[in-house]
């Protein structure tokens, strides 16, 4: 029997997930969340690292079409799934409606919160949140913006749901 392969750590794992649609395989330490794993290994710094106890939302990715914190989950976790970051919405170069609205209605301002809020705003309009300002505002309430551009934001969010409706 041949002595084990140094490189290989109890603190490593292969993990393979669909990330912005193509399939990706890495070797991460167990205890990497999923946000640096996209951020340090991947290099996708659109993800950004806030407050990394899941309270600002400014590391909102989607997982399975859900969206989660990146910072509080494991990349392990992500492991047979599929991951969407910002990199991930734009289709043939051009930008998704949310990410239009957003730029059409300023919903940004420093921009450091707007990858986070365009990934909740996405999600939030998929999950038939966009009613009336007030539940606009309660499902996006996990994303905060030291800017306060959170008017612009539910005017970004209203108009994008509202392109959405159309067939």
């Amino acid at each position: 029997m041949s002595p084990p392969d140094p490189s290989i750590s109890k603190w490593t794992r292969d993990i393979t997930l669909v990330l912005n649609g193509e399939r990706r395989s890495v070797t991460v330490d167990v205890r990497t969340t999923l946000l640096d794993l996209l951020r340090e290994q991947l290099h996708l710094s659109g993800t950004k690292k806030g407050c990394n106890q899941g309270e600002c939302g400014a590391c909102t990715v989607h997982l399975d079409g859900r969206r989660v914190n990146g910072c509080l989950m494991l990349a392990v976790q992500a492991d047979g799934r599929e991951v969407t970051t910002i990199e991930g919405l734009a289709r043939d170069g051009q930008l998704s409606a949310v990410q239009r609205a957003f730029i059409d209605h300023d919903g940004l301002q420093c921009g450091f919160c707007t990858p986070g809020q365009v990934m909740s705003a996405t999600a939030c309009i998929a999950e038939g949140h966009t009613r009336s300002e007030a539940e606009i505002r309660e499902w996006m309430s996990g994303n905060l913006c030291r800017c306060a551009c959170y008017p612009q934001i539910v005017d970004a969010v209203r108009a994008a749901a509202k392109k959405a409706e159309v067939p």
